[in-house]
């Protein structure tokens, strides 16, 4: 059975935090990827984002549903959507938009496992990560081209 090493994209495009959007979006498009890890400053990953993450960042706002009752307004969702809505809405960085932690794998991990994860979380942007740094990275058109 193949293992990550074997599928892994090893020239690996990374992201910051700091990273504007603007950039990010010219990355992935530039390099037909889905996504990228986030990297910290020792160049370890924290989190990736993808495509998805972009498609999110540009959804309408939705405006909570709220009760009036003597001069008193009482929201009737969770206040922390509206929260979480708005700081999307105003987000200039890929810190604002990024998913955390990461889920990575390591070089020996099955391809099967690494299939299994990115199916059962829609996960589609994998790193591979060997004593905390950054070896590889795993995305959907890899594993599909291990079949062949």
């Amino acid at each position: 059975m193949p293992k990550a090493s074997d599928i892994m994209t090893r020239d690996v495009v990374t992201v910051t935090i700091e990273t504007s959007i603007r950039e990010l979006a010219q990355k992935l498009l530039q390099r037909s990827i889905n996504g990228v890890p986030v990297i910290d400053e020792e160049k370890r990953v924290i989190g990736v984002v993808c495509e998805s993450d972009l498609v999110e960042f540009n959804k309408p706002l939705h405006i909570p549903t709220v009760f009036v009752i003597l001069d008193s307004i009482i929201p009737m969702e969770n206040p922390w959507r509206l929260h979480k809505d708005l700081k999307r809405i105003a987000a200039t960085k890929v810190g604002d938009i990024y998913s955390h932690p990461a889920t990575t794998v390591d070089p020996e991990t099955d391809v099967s496992e690494i299939a299994r994860i990115m199916s059962e979380h829609k996960y589609y942007t994998i790193p591979v990560v060997d004593n905390e740094l950054l070896v590889g990275v795993i995305g959907k058109v890899d594993i599909v081209k291990s079949l062949i």
